[in-house]
């Protein structure tokens, strides 16, 4: 920035010279110095193009937001899934069988 600056103030300071500026539809003008008219026109070329960049990129934003709200949706729907896998398994899960050994046929 501090070269920006610097071009600044020194294209400033050697253009202070004032010219005649004719607001077209108001019937008057104003003597205005030339660095104020060249630098508010690119302040206000970089404010318009600001703002058309905004709106050319809304049907972006929407997208993003859409996809977002989507893979939130699946995110939940796979942890839900994964819940109830986990509880099917361990349902499923065998049980330990219980076997009684016969008793000895010389035990009395």
């Amino acid at each position: 920035m501090v070269p920006v600056a610097v071009a600044v103030v020194t294209f400033s300071l050697n253009n202070r010279e004032r010219i005649p500026v004719d607001i077209w539809p108001a019937p008057f003008t104003v003597d205005a110095p030339i660095f104020a008219i060249v630098l508010i026109s690119i302040l206000a070329g970089m404010m318009i193009g600001a703002v058309l960049a905004w709106l050319s990129g809304g049907r972006t934003r929407r997208r993003a937001r859409v996809e977002t709200r989507r893979a939130m949706t699946a995110e939940r729907q796979a942890a839900s899934l994964r819940d109830r896998l986990s509880e099917v398994e361990s349902d499923d899960a065998p049980k330990p069988v219980q076997t009684t050994l016969p008793a000895r046929a010389d035990a009395a």
